[in-house]
């Protein structure tokens, strides 16, 4: 009788190993597939709530910040559409160099100033920016007051113009007041490569 039950006690201790082995396994296969899975997934949501959180941060920013943006942009666009007003018209140099000589020429006639020659000098180009020169040589004037009249008015006009050589000469020392003599009057345009390349064409 005590061998059988020796047998009977070593049979249920294999059960129970086998069953704790099993049991393993499957708590194992648990942790493996079922456990680490949420961790990982837990821990990647975590992170991307700090980013969105990040995020939010920022755009909160940005839209305490819109008006004062908007401010700013409003005024760099008006300041964009002024300078654009000052430029010379036209598409091309040459519309460029036209309509300057049509402005110089309307205030030589307003101030009395016989033009000699107008000589359009080459353009020079300047970032996105052309400056178109013309050179104008003027018969003796009259009056000098005329002449100062016409000078004011290049350097005040609506479209950015200036001076950029002059050359005087008083024929009569007894008579300084009739000046001849040179300028070089420049204004700027902006460069529409594109056009110009389909007027090339």
């Amino acid at each position: 009788m005590k061998p059988w039950s020796f047998l009977k006690t070593f049979r249920f201790s294999r059960k129970s190993v086998l069953w704790v082995l099993i049991g393993m396994v499957v708590v194992v296969l648990i942790y493996i597939f079922g456990i680490l899975p949420l961790v990982e997934a837990a821990r990647r949501t975590e992170e991307e709530i700090v980013l969105k959180r990040r995020v939010l941060s920022k755009y909160q920013e940005h839209l305490q910040n819109r008006d004062t943006v908007q401010q700013e942009l409003d005024q760099t666009l008006k300041q964009y559409e002024t300078i654009q007003q000052r430029l010379l018209g036209g598409e091309t140099a040459q519309l460029g160099s036209a309509n300057l000589q049509e402005m110089v020429k309307r205030l030589t006639d307003k101030n009395g100033i016989n033009i000699r020659s107008f000589r359009i000098l080459e353009p020079k180009e300047m970032n996105v920016y052309r400056k178109i020169s013309l050179q104008i040589e003027f018969s003796p004037t009259p009056s000098l007051l005329n002449l100062s009249q016409f000078i004011f008015d290049i350097e005040h006009h609506e479209k950015e113009l200036m001076i950029s050589e002059l050359d005087f000469l008083a024929l009569n020392p007894r008579t300084p007041n009739s000046l001849q003599g040179s300028l070089v009057i420049s204004g700027f345009m902006k460069i529409y490569p594109e056009k110009e390349k389909g007027k090339e064409q």
